[in-house]
């Protein structure tokens, strides 16, 4: 009998630098990057598969954070 696969979404934040894209994923502190944005955002999904799928349960529970929240914050400058 195949087991049940199931999804969790976690928090992709994605910023240019230079010629490449960096994705950070806060949640398990895990980053990549890539040429685009898309492939920055699908190297990052594959970096948190494998983590989850090599780490220790005591180690993906050390890096495991709560709820984040992506928001902006408005501030007066000059």
């Amino acid at each position: 009998m195949e087991s049940m696969k199931r999804t969790k979404q976690f928090t992709a934040i994605i910023q240019q630098e230079k010629k490449l894209y960096v994705a950070v994923c806060p949640e398990l502190d895990v980053a990549s990057q890539g040429k685009t944005v898309d492939q920055a955002r699908k190297n990052l999904g594959e970096a948190i598969r494998l983590l989850l799928q090599t780490a220790s349960a005591s180690e993906i529970k050390r890096r495991l954070r709560g709820t984040t929240y992506v928001t902006q914050v408005e501030v007066v400058v000059g």
